[in-house]
């Protein structure tokens, strides 16, 4: 699978390439899936916006044997532009079954620079299976939290990034609340107002601040629209008591089912590093 918008600059795509391939090589695994992240994939960029490369890989079935085994991370350099790391699959799992929002989201990416079709489907259909709402739900909640109040500055504006990085989270909290028998939002933020009955004006103000932030740097504060303030803080207050409910499955049956998607797909994928 591949999936690369016309937006994305194709030097930049290309050495997104390039270090994929090269981490494949000089850590011995495979990447059976690497996608865009952050605001390019939420769908609110900022011209100087950086590209945030996420993957998953997967080792040796000898490599998750050794008594010192390999770090569960693989980290790139860091500057302005680039941003590309990804997790192990065992540390990803791990992380789904704890109820960590983020595994399903790479998995939901639009902007895909190089993927395992088989893998993604299996994985995200594991993940609505096994994902524990409740969980999530409080993660989006605290996040949403979190960025609002770092938003503000003294002078009373708002970060533009930041009032979205509390907007996007708010609105998956609104999309669990009015979707009870689903575990795994949308990734996109456009995607979880329009399908969470949002009120009209927060769709236009949500549309209009996305165009806004398309001509704006990252840096740039405004006053935030109120509209999507006051939204944000009352899907904050809602979900106190949205996700106190039991969970689908049990932690058992979770993990269970968590393994068994784990050793099939070291398995199947193992033999692209033979045949490397």
């Amino acid at each position: 699978m591949r999936a690369i918008p016309d937006s994305l600059d194709a030097n930049v795509v290309l050495e997104i390439d390039r270090r994929i391939a090269g981490i494949e090589t000089e850590h011995r695994v495979v990447i059976p899936w690497a996608i865009e992240s952050g605001s390019r994939a939420w769908g609110f960029p900022s011209p100087d916006s950086d590209y945030d490369c996420r993957f998953f890989y997967v080792r040796a079935r000898s490599d998750y044997l050794s008594l010192w085994p390999a770090s569960d991370v693989i980290d790139t350099p860091l500057d302005k532009i680039f941003d590309v790391n990804g997790w192990d699959l065992a540390k990803a799992i791990r992380l789904l079954v704890n109820g960590n929002a983020v595994v399903a989201e790479w998995l939901q990416s639009d902007i895909v620079y190089s993927g395992d079709a088989q893998f993604r489907k299996e994985f995200l259909d594991l993940a609505h299976e096994i994902t524990d709402r409740g969980r999530v739900g409080r993660h989006y909640e605290h996040v949403a939290s979190q960025h609002l109040e770092r938003a503000t500055l003294p002078s009373g504006a708002n970060r533009l990034k930041r009032l979205f990085y509390a907007l996007r989270p708010a609105a998956a909290v609104r999309w669990l609340r009015v979707h009870p028998d689903s575990a795994v939002p949308p990734m996109s933020l456009t995607a979880l107002v329009r399908e969470s009955d949002a009120p009209s004006d927060v769709i236009d103000a949500t549309d209009e601040l996305i165009e806004l932030k398309s001509r704006l740097r990252e840096s740039q504060s405004m006053d935030a629209p109120d509209i999507l303030r006051r939204f944000v803080e009352s899907e904050i207050a809602a979900a106190g008591s949205a996700f106190d409910h039991p969970e689908r499955i049990s932690i058992a049956e979770a993990r269970a089912r968590a393994q068994q998607f784990f050793h099939q797909t070291v398995n199947r994928l193992e033999a692209q590093l033979t045949d490397g």
